[in-house]
């Protein structure tokens, strides 16, 4: 049974930081592609980032890059989120996804992966 329960989420001023936590229950963890993704109240689910298997990462040019990190620890099964100078556009709910098999031109699709989590709220003030 594959449980994906992403921490972390909560209330914070804008420009202030998180970081949400993603430790996948699964087995060979360190064979899954992991993908963060979001999702705002009444818009669609939308990329984040993502971290490969062997550590390559990608992150959405216009929300992620410059401002989030995303990063692996393979000996302790957990995923992180790292996000830096938060707006209140970044409100969302935020969603860990697990994937064999995902290839590069797939991590930004949320169907690409085969198990995801009940996700975190994230909420920026201004």
């Amino acid at each position: 049974h594959v449980q994906l329960v992403e921490s972390g989420g909560g209330l914070v001023q804008a420009g202030g930081p998180l970081r949400l936590h993603c430790p996948p229950s699964v087995r060979n963890f360190s064979s899954y592609t992991i993908g963060w993704f979001r999702q705002a109240r009444g818009k669609q689910r939308k990329f984040v980032a993502a971290i490969t298997w062997s550590g390559a990462n990608t992150y959405d040019p216009d929300s992620a890059k410059s401002r989030f990190t995303i990063s692996r620890d393979n000996a302790k099964n957990t995923v992180d989120l790292e996000m830096n100078d938060l707006k209140p556009e970044d409100t969302a709910v935020y969603y860990c996804e697990a994937g064999l098999l995902v290839i590069w031109r797939a991590l930004l699709r949320p169907n690409s992966y085969n198990y995801w989590g009940q996700g975190t709220q994230v909420t920026v003030s201004s």
